[in-house]
């Protein structure tokens, strides 16, 4: 099934040398774009992460400090990554757990400017989580009904990811969801707004999920002590909270986020 878009497509999938948002690096980034007319433009990067590549990082994905001691940087390619990136929505499979908050990460290190909470994400994995519950190995077994070959490779899970996707919207045409509350809808739909709302998993204000939109709209920390009460009742009411977030090992986005909160709160 050809994907109705308003905007391009980009389906990527990042190999890095860890799973921590915040201390990790990107290794190599595939990214296949899908243009409005349904032409493709693929982009792949092995990229040097200025740090050692653990060696069971290495395993996983076949990439040593070896191949990536004469890649540029995120730094050096930063700006042309953004440039690819210009004005379209982003597919991945887990990518709104993991590849789009580092990928936030990385620009923002870099210091390249790109507001990727303004795009629209569709994340493969959820849909297949809420309506199979599988990998992305036996998610392409299934709805494509072929093996997939270079597990771990990042353009081939990339371009298994968008198979996926492809198949999901002919597979789950007019197919029933019910969700934990209960409430029943057909939301597997060949439109990149629905879809990017039914693959996520929580309505958050920065990327990991450290502060989250509540019932009403509202934001609210989801972690600690302040689990659940408004970001603007904290930051009143325990001043030094703002400086220890700043100060420790969190997200830089999420930094950027709570500062952003917190000079709107100010102007009130």
């Amino acid at each position: 099934m050809k994907l109705h878009l308003k905007n391009p497509l980009v389906f990527l999938d990042l190999e890095t040398t860890g799973i921590n948002i915040v201390t990790d690096r990107i290794v190599e980034i595939a990214l296949v774009k899908v243009n409005v007319d349904g032409s493709e433009e693929e982009k792949l990067m092995r990229i040097n992460p200025e740090q050692p590549i653990p060696t069971e990082a290495s395993v996983i994905h076949g990439i040593y400090d070896e191949d990536v001691k004469d890649a540029p940087t995120f730094k050096e390619v930063a700006k042309t990554l953004a440039k690819f990136l210009e004005g379209c929505d982003l597919a991945g499979f887990n990518s709104n757990r993991f590849d789009i908050p580092l990928l936030a990460e990385e620009f923002l290190r870099a210091e390249v400017d790109i507001d990727l909470k303004k795009r629209k994400f569709i994340d493969v994995q959820a849909i297949f989580h809420k309506m199979e519950k599988r990998t992305l190995a036996a998610a392409y077994k299934f709805y494509c009904n072929q093996e997939l070959v270079d597990a771990h490779s990042a353009m081939a899970d990339t371009k298994a990811t968008y198979e996926v996707l492809k198949s999901q919207l002919d597979k789950y045409k007019g197919v029933a969801y019910e969700d934990a509350k209960g409430k029943k809808s057909t939301p597997i739909e060949n439109d990149v707004d629905k879809l990017s709302e039914f693959s996520s998993y929580d309505r958050n204000v920065d990327f990991v999920g450290r502060i989250v939109y509540d019932e009403n709209g509202v934001e609210v920390f989801n972690f600690g002590k302040n689990k659940g009460i408004p970001v603007e009742q904290v930051l009143q009411e325990q001043p030094g909270y703002f400086g220890w977030i700043l100060n420790s090992e969190f997200p830089l986005y999420t930094k950027k986020v709570l500062t952003q909160l917190k000079l709107k709160m100010m102007s009130k």
